[in-house]
Parts: structure tokens; sequence; C-alpha cells
């Protein structure tokens, strides 16, 4: 159990979120690695649903969600190592209107 709070627009937040795990571990070392865990998995999934749309992806049969799964994180990781200040959505159409900028991600 961790309590916590946060305070956004002058209103104090509470939340007790509750975890799981058979790691026997001194809270203060169990902390950081929370903190990491969700990190990834709130940055990951954002990143999905902001520039890839996963939300509104309908595609629902045998295996074609893991597979445009897996094209969808390929293709983030290929955004991602372009470097450069623009935004990955910026990236993404770039790269599906210049050639150029697309072989340039792959040949990477």
């Amino acid at each position: 159990m961790v309590e916590g709070s946060r305070e956004t627009n002058g209103k104090i937040e509470y939340e007790t979120p509750l975890y799981l795990t058979s790691l026997v571990m001194v809270a203060s070392l169990m902390g950081p690695i929370m903190r990491s865990h969700w990190a990834i998995e709130n940055s990951l999934h954002w990143v999905m649903d902001m520039v890839f749309r996963d939300d509104e992806c309908r595609v629902r049969t045998d295996h074609t969600p893991a597979n445009f799964t897996t094209i969808k994180h390929i293709a983030h990781n290929l955004l991602r190592t372009a470097g450069g200040k623009d935004s990955l959505c910026l990236r993404r159409k770039v790269a599906a209107w210049d050639d150029d900028f697309l072989t340039g991600i792959i040949a990477r």
C-alpha cells in the first residue's frame, strides 16, 4: 500500500493504490521501482493513443491486433530515434510525406 497526494489548482487529491508482489524489499527501494514502472506504462500508452490513435483502431480478428501493435511499436521506436525537436506526430506526418526522411529513419 502506498499513500500519496498531489495538489492541482489548489485542490489536494489523495490516493492509496495497492500493489501485490513477491519481492521482499525495503519500501525506500520499492517506491522508485513502482514509479518507474508507471512512468513507462503511462508514457508509452499515451504516445500510442495520441500518435497512433490506438484506441480508435478497430482490427479485432485473428492475429491482426498483435501484428498491428508490433508494427506500431516498430514505427514508434524508429520515429523516436530520428531525433530532432519535432513531435512524434509531426515526424510521423513528415515520414508519410517525404520518402527521403522515411528512408533515413529506416536506414539507421
